[in-house]
């Protein structure tokens, strides 16, 4: 596999140079740094997050209360320059409290009254929907609706949305009193389900130290608008082989328990993945390929967003369940199991800035 060393990424015109593809992808490091000067840990997290938004998509966080979800996705906004807004997700929402409604105005010179439509929250760049699944279907339908189309139709209108447009929805899994459970096909529409696991102790120290005290960071905006749509539109054109892809359709399609030559999906799984999830992945493994200033994707970039694709894509069965099989450990199995491409330049090895 070629990396950045030999392979020149097309610019998108005469003003769009190599050196300024650099300039950019310097800034998305930056991005990381800053976000580090609030958030202890979860650099992880954080890169997922960025390539969530570098391929496009939409981002479920799950993590318990605590774990700074909400401060990781403000963190994020602010250093960018982008509108934000957030939802607290209660039971008593309803889809025009997300998506707006009409309200009735007069003209103050002719006396005429008449319906103007006033834009809801989901107007905007990033929108954090926070604790997604304690609102009911109808509500929850009304931003997935908005997150697949891009636009809003309300009273025979339609109203787009602008760009670029990204939710990050959180939900608890310890407290399930109350809660709606997002349907498959619902989730399917996240692009990537990232999981926020408890910090390390020296990082559980960091936190205590930072929070406790005088301690107040500034965060300074990074990217801008055309800056993100600008490495958006170069995250298509980065170079995946045939090789990659064949194996990124055996994956998935080894998710299925009809035909699967994995035993482990044969007895755990109920559903597999569909192929938006092999479209997820090879997106996915673009944005991290550019994240980490390459322009052709490797074998280690797959298995990289490979969890995070395909864990909420994976519906087990009872007997998994009884077990204690996890998602995740269906997906270790597969990575493991599932034949890599043939070609050796598939299996390279990815350069020093790779993750």
């Amino acid at each position: 596999m070629s990396t950045n060393e030999d392979v020149k990424l097309p610019a998108q015109d005469d003003t769009l140079s190599e050196q300024n593809i650099l300039q950019l992808l310097a800034k998305l490091t930056s991005v990381t740094d800053e976000i580090a000067r609030v958030i202890v840990g979860q650099r992880d997290v954080v890169q997922q997050l960025l390539v969530a938004m570098l391929a496009g998509g939409h981002c479920l966080l799950e993590g318990a209360p605590g774990l700074a979800k909400t401060l990781m996705v403000s963190s994020l906004a602010k250093t960018l320059e982008l509108d934000y807004k957030r939802i607290q997700f209660t039971p008593d929402l309803m889809p025009s409290d997300i998506i707006g409604t009409e309200i009735l105005e007069t003209d103050h010179d002719s006396g005429e009254r008449f319906f103007k439509f006033k834009q809801g929250p989901v107007f905007t760049n990033i929108l954090l929907a926070d604790e997604i699944n304690r609102t009911p279907p109808k509500t929850q339908a009304a931003l997935l609706e908005a997150m697949q189309e891009r636009t809003i139709s309300y009273a025979g209108s339609i109203y787009s949305l602008p760009k670029p447009f990204f939710v990050l929805a959180t939900q608890n899994p310890v407290e399930q009193s109350g809660t709606y459970a997002l349907p498959e096909a619902q989730l399917d529409r996240f692009l990537m389900f990232v999981r926020v696991e408890y910090p390390s102790a020296d990082e559980e120290v960091e936190i205590l130290k930072r929070t406790t005290g005088t301690h107040s960071a500034t965060l300074k905006e990074v990217l801008h608008t055309q800056d993100i749509l600008t490495l958006q539109s170069l995250v298509r054109q980065v170079e995946i082989s045939s090789d990659l892809v064949e194996y990124i359709s055996a994956l998935t399609r080894d998710t299925r328990p009809a035909g699967s030559s994995s035993q482990q999906v044969i007895d755990f799984v109920r559903w597999g993945a569909g192929p938006r999830a092999g479209q997820a992945l090879v997106l996915c493994a673009k944005a991290n390929a550019l994240l980490n200033e390459r322009f052709a994707v490797t074998l280690a970039d797959i298995r990289r967003v490979a969890h995070g694709v395909l864990r909420h894509r994976i519906l087990l069965n009872f007997q998994a369940e009884a077990q204690n099989i996890t998602t995740d450990a269906v997906i270790d199995h597969l990575l493991k199991n599932t034949p890599l491409p043939k070609s050796p330049l598939a299996l390279a090895t990815p350069n020093s800035n790779a993750s």
